[in-house]
């Protein structure tokens, strides 16, 4: 009889609290208590109570309200970004492992010019180059995360490559496409899904932070980084403001950073029973 495994408390607490945040995004428009972009001039700042349990704004709107409609562009936006990064990234490594040669001496010397530049900057620039939207953010952020799914993609493929079933493959005249597609790819996916875990975290403070700049998300668009950008003038006087979209944000890319480290222990071998 096999041993009964024990449940990875890391691993459920970050399910837990994503559970919670997407279930509260998915209900946004039954949960909200108010309609997210709908100004109240007799509301202006006011302080959380039983009306407005996480405040208003400086339109009179309710913070809760749009904290929760908030949670659908920041979670779509940042797991667009790692998408983004991981399909080019595992694309690119594999291919450049399977090849090898100067093409792929070429292909890692370009990604290290690429990641020994100043990631956030170079987002920034690119962002206000193709003009401040959410689609061009999530583009921006998820080229920039490519080199480093490419060189993880690529380490595992040196190493897969010179296992004895590619080698069989290779000897009985499969493709390249068809060793990439067929071998390599399906066994480097526990590898790469858990470096997309653990990269939605970065990815969310990404977005949050370009949005915070006025660079994502725009008006009247409920988005985390774009409230609190919003809340800056009053966030001495009005806490709340920034405190609960601050808090969104946080308690979220707490739960990614969770669900990264629960799987990363989850799919170790070594910790196997």
């Amino acid at each position: 009889m096999r041993p009964r495994r024990n449940l990875n408390p890391t691993l459920v607490a970050g399910i837990a609290i994503l559970g919670l945040v997407i279930v509260a995004a998915l209900l946004a428009g039954v949960i909200s208590p108010y309609a997210p972009n709908t100004p109240d001039p007799t509301q202006i700042l006011q302080s959380p109570s039983w009306r407005h349990l996480a405040g208003t704004d400086e339109l009179g709107r309710d913070l809760l309200s749009r904290i929760l409609y908030g949670a659908r562009p920041s979670l779509l936006v940042a797991v667009s970004i790692v998408l983004i990064g991981a399909t080019g990234g595992v694309l690119i490594g594999c291919a450049s492992g399977l090849v090898g040669g100067l093409i792929d001496t070429g292909v890692m010397r370009l990604l290290e010019v690429v990641m020994a530049l100043p990631g956030l900057v170079i987002a920034l620039a690119l962002t206000a180059a193709l003009g401040p939207s959410l689609f061009n953010l999530a583009l921006a952020l998820g080229v920039l995360g490519m080199p480093f799914y490419a060189r993880v993609a690529r380490a595992q493929t040196l190493t897969l490559r010179e296992r004895a079933f590619v080698r069989a493959a290779r000897a009985m005249g499969a493709s390249r496409w068809f060793i990439l597609h067929r071998h390599i790819v399906p066994n480097l996916l526990p590898t790469i899904v858990v470096f997309m875990s653990l990269g939605l975290s970065a990815a969310l403070l990404g977005a949050s932070a370009l949005s915070f700049i006025g660079l994502g998300a725009q008006p009247p668009m409920a988005e985390w980084g774009a409230l609190v950008n919003a809340s800056r003038t009053y966030m001495l006087d009005d806490w709340w403001y920034t405190v609960f979209p601050g808090a969104a944000v946080a308690l979220t890319s707490f739960g990614f950073t969770l669900l990264g480290d629960g799987l990363r222990d989850a799919l170790d071998p070594k910790l196997r029973p």
